[in-house]
């Protein structure tokens, strides 16, 4: 009998606590806290004649697209340079889904450097395109999101046309962007 008595009373105590804990605990981490989310927005420009010399781009019917642009902070070609963007991509039909059409973002600012890997497949040639953010180094290291490539100006005979780029990225619970 002693031993049932201590036995419930074991039980009681043990839910008791259960449910104690359970009320009183402090609230697990959630992703949404400050910093686990980032937008940030930029502008690929043409390489103004006199700037700093880039590599030569590709031309058109050597079967892939090769680009080295700069990336600003406005839309002026004439804003502050933030970083480069680069990029390899095969627009032939069976290469359209492949793993080497690749978008690279580098960073060298003072609020953040580093770069951004965008995964450049399923390409539509649209004004505006979503394509899928896969990683990044530096302040970017574990960078997940999406990249929205917005043209907003045509290509007018040897000036190349330029995009704005929205970024909306995501990071580990444990990681903020610097």
């Amino acid at each position: 009998m002693l031993s049932r008595i201590i036995y419930c009373s074991a039980v009681v105590l043990a839910t008791t606590a259960v449910i104690l804990l359970a009320i009183f605990s402090p609230l697990p981490h959630r992703s949404s806290h400050p910093g686990s989310r980032v937008a940030l927005s930029f502008y690929v420009q043409q390489p103004q004649p006199g700037s700093p010399a880039m590599p030569p781009v590709a031309p058109p019917n050597a079967g892939a697209l090769i680009f080295h642009r700069w990336l600003t902070e406005g839309p002026d070609n004439t804003s502050r340079v933030v970083g480069r963007a680069q990029g390899f991509i095969i627009p032939v039909e069976s290469f359209a889904h492949s793993a080497f059409n690749i978008i690279y973002l580098t960073f060298h600012a003072e609020e953040y450097s580093g770069s951004v890997g965008i995964h450049a497949r399923n390409l539509a040639y649209k004004e505006e395109e979503e394509l899928d953010v896969v990683g990044g180094t530096g302040s970017f290291a574990f960078a997940r999101g999406v990249a929205v490539f917005a043209q907003i100006s045509k290509k007018i005979s040897s000036v190349e046309a330029s995009y704005h780029i929205k970024l909306h990225l995501e990071f580990p619970n444990s990681y903020r962007l610097r």
